[in-house]
């Protein structure tokens, strides 16, 4: 299905250049002099490679239409992670790659969307929020408000992020996945 280029979102996969790619940033740029045009980071769904393009926001492009489909996390097998048809119970391997940033955050039987175009998965989408355990923070410092500073904290599946200054290190809390944000402390 065509559409305006100034119509690409994160998550959409679209043809090009006879291969198939999945968004992964997009963003409107206006120079001062001259059209406003599309910059777009993708990633080869058959390679695995990135690039990024640039479309005037009047081109068109060709958006092939996805299917969402429910699975469930089981196992990691080396560089494959296996989840599960909650339906038919029949597995499915999918490679590390096509979870990008958000592999660090795959928990036990987590509910997943898995995008699919013609059969073949082409992107993973995990829950906004997940619980997790703060390791380390670093102290607070005398002085600091909790309205204006955040410190650093490491979690427990080892991605860094900023908190408040009143979490410390064996506290829950509730992180976003696509960019490991503080969300809140977890409740009991």
């Amino acid at each position: 299905m065509k559409q305006q280029a100034n119509l690409i979102r994160a998550g959409q996969v679209i043809e090009h250049d006879g291969r198939r790619w999945t968004v992964l940033k997009q963003q409107i740029i206006t120079p001062g002099k001259g059209g406003a045009f599309i910059q777009v980071e993708m990633r080869d769904l058959n390679t695995g490679n990135k690039t990024n393009e640039r479309w005037r926001t009047a081109d068109t492009v060709e958006r092939l239409m996805t299917e969402d489909k429910d699975y469930t996390y089981s196992y990691t097998d080396g560089d494959n992670i296996v989840l599960m048809d909650p339906e038919t119970f029949e597995q499915v391997m999918l490679h590390k790659d096509i979870f990008g940033d958000q592999l660090p955050f795959l928990q036990d039987n987590m509910e997943l969307n898995v995008k699919l175009v013609e059969g073949d998965p082409v992107g993973v989408s995990l829950p906004p929020h997940v619980t997790l355990e703060i390791t380390e923070a670093d102290p607070v410092v005398k002085g600091q408000t909790a309205s204006s500073s955040y410190k650093p904290a490491l979690l427990s599946n080892g991605v860094k992020t900023m908190v408040p200054p009143f979490i410390e290190a064996g506290e829950r809390v509730v992180v976003r996945t696509d960019d490991a944000s503080y969300v809140e402390r977890a409740k009991a």
